[in-house]
């Protein structure tokens, strides 16, 4: 430093015809230092998005094996008759009032605003903001739920009209749905601790709330059901006890940040009001999405008993990889971009997108093909035993094949929709959900009434929506310079298609017959599928090692 400063100061006196070259000299190497400074923190930020999503992956594949241990109790107890598709559908209205109004709407408006007081204002404010949302979306959820409870007649109605042919079935899905109403309170308020812990980027606390829901669900099953005349509806005390027990658990981590809701309400909080302004379109927008389940439950509900039950369980196949890649990616996905976008680092932010990109196409297109090759073998191995029979098994594989075609699309629309979510702008992806409604339901036109497809072509139809909805996204996020793919995508893509070609041969090749898997016993199939999936596995990752590729090389990739 001290030699520095003489230089600097003899070059000034004595040597002025050299102070430019210093002068240029000093900016290029303070260049080169800013470059490396940014290049390292490219790194540390993708670094840390590898371990965040290694996490809720991780836990969400736990999370997952516990589902499919649930949903093989339930479908061996119930099978897919009037029991389950009651159940299923006093479960599912729930379901979908938690994704419109908490991990739909509320994430959506809230996470990136949070972010941005966060990231530019103080502790106090940002806590004020905390309070006034939670306590207003309380008390929304708290009506909502009292609807849900007195109305729940008029709902099984409307939603499942085909139920009112037979009375007990109407009746016994009502009763069902007036216990599992509640639950809507309460997952929506762990929906709002999610979104504080995750902004403060403590993933690994909300992807834990899945898990004790499998787990008070299970325990439904085993040890309630004996005290019910009716023992399917142990299950719907189960979700209601499960909802408690999510948000509980999520109570000392809000306290340990010092962002622990207080019950306080202002209407005169900006912030509160933009929450509530964003929540508008975000809520229409995935309201889009959820209509089109609803109207696929309608013409369910008048096709052959159990038609419900078999959609119902390919798409808890689907939930498997869109949960582990899909949401977990959008989790993290969601934060991280909305800091970039309050601070302005709009480089960062296309990076971020591109990095979620590759790592979506390297895992969803092996996942889709396989989904959709080994139905079956998948089916039978998990569900056939008790009262889930073959027959259930082949009918519900023809959904999961339709499910698998849109798989790419549905996790791409995970990845994209929050590049728009972060920059708060929720009305492009709304006015694309708007065109993918329309053509989702014309497609079910062409597929369910004029093909015949019946509940098959329900699930392709929800596939090659999203598929067009996920091409829509891209488009607008091109065409807006929001997103700038970073070079190689062309080599990338390449060496996938050559992997995914190995993996089919291998998995058509070493499948066998679908009567073998039909017929053969329970542990025999449990060592076929796990000799297929691995084999399949080697197979896929060994040819793109063949390939050249490398996992460094995607990050090194996704961070340039």
């Amino acid at each position: 430093m001290i030699a520095n400063l003489f230089m600097s100061q003899a070059t000034d006196r004595h040597f002025p015809e050299r102070r430019e070259a210093f002068t240029r000299g000093d900016v290029m190497m303070r260049g080169v230092f800013n470059r490396l400074c940014a290049g390292f923190g490219y790194l540390h930020i993708s670094m840390n998005l590898l371990k965040s999503l290694a996490t809720v992956s991780g836990l969400t594949l736990v999370s997952r094996i516990l589902a499919f241990g649930r949903d093989v109790l339930i479908a061996s107890v119930f099978g897919a008759g009037i029991a389950n598709d009651a159940y299923v559908l006093a479960t599912r209205l729930p379901n979908l009032l938690r994704r419109m109004f908490a991990e739909g709407a509320f994430s959506q408006a809230f996470v990136p605003i949070f972010g941005e007081y966060k990231q530019r204002r103080g502790h106090e404010e940002t806590k004020l903001l905390v309070d006034h949302v939670t306590t207003m979306l309380a008390l929304i959820l708290l009506a909502v739920t009292i609807i849900g409870i007195i109305a729940a007649p008029l709902i099984i109605y409307l939603t499942a009209p085909g139920f009112m042919e037979d009375p007990a079935k109407f009746d016994l899905t009502v009763q069902m749905l007036r216990i599992t109403s509640p639950y809507i309170f309460f997952i929506s308020l762990v929906a709002v601790a999610a979104g504080i812990l995750n902004t403060y980027n403590k993933f690994w606390v909300p992807a834990v709330a899945p898990i004790l829901l499998n787990i008070c669900l299970i325990g439904g099953v085993l040890w309630m059901t004996p005290y019910f005349a009716e023992p399917v509806i142990a299950l719907a005390w189960a979700w209601f006890i499960a909802g408690f027990v999510q948000l509980a658990f999520q109570i000392p981590f809000l306290k340990k940040i010092g962002m622990m809701p207080t019950l306080r309400l202002s209407l005169k909080d900006p912030g509160m009001w933009r929450v509530i302004k964003q929540m508008g379109p975000a809520m229409f927008g995935v309201s889009i999405s959820q209509i089109s389940l609803i109207l696929n439950t309608v013409i369910a509900s008048f096709f052959v008993a159990g038609s419900v039950s078999w959609l119902y369980y390919a798409d808890r196949l689907m939930e498997f990889p869109s949960g582990m890649l899909g949401a977990a990616l959008g989790t993290i996905l969601l934060p991280s971009l909305s800091k970039c976008f309050a601070s302005n680092n709009m480089k960062e932010y296309s990076r971020l997108l591109d990095w979620g990109l590759r790592l979506t196409i390297l895992l969803a297109l092996p996942a889709a093909l396989a989904l959709g090759l080994i139905a079956v073998p998948l089916l039978a191995t998990l569900f056939q035993r008790g009262a889930f029979t073959g027959q259930d098994v082949v009918m519900t594989s023809y959904a999961l094949i339709g499910y698998s075609v849109g798989l790419v699309g549905i996790l791409l629309v995970k990845i994209l929709a929050p590049g728009f979510y972060a920059r708060q702008n929720i009305r492009t992806p709304v006015k694309i959900g708007i065109i993918t409604l329309i053509a989702t339901q014309a497609m079910n036109l062409l597929f369910v009434y004029l093909m015949q497809l019946h509940h098959a072509g329900l699930a392709l139809s929800i596939g090659l929506g999203a598929c067009l909805n996920s091409g829509i996204l891209f488009y607008f996020l091109r065409k807006r310079g929001i997103y700038q793919p970073e070079p190689g995508w062309g080599v990338f893509m390449a060496k996938i298609a050559v992997a995914v070609g190995v993996l089919a041969l291998t998995l058509w090749f070493a499948m066998g017959s679908t009567e073998s898997w039909l017929t053969g016993d329970s542990w025999s199939r449990v060592l076929r599928l796990t000799m297929l999936v691995v084999g399949g596995m080697l197979a896929y990752f060994a040819a793109l090692a063949a390939l050249g590729f490398r996992p460094r090389h995607f990050s090194k990739n996704a961070i340039h």
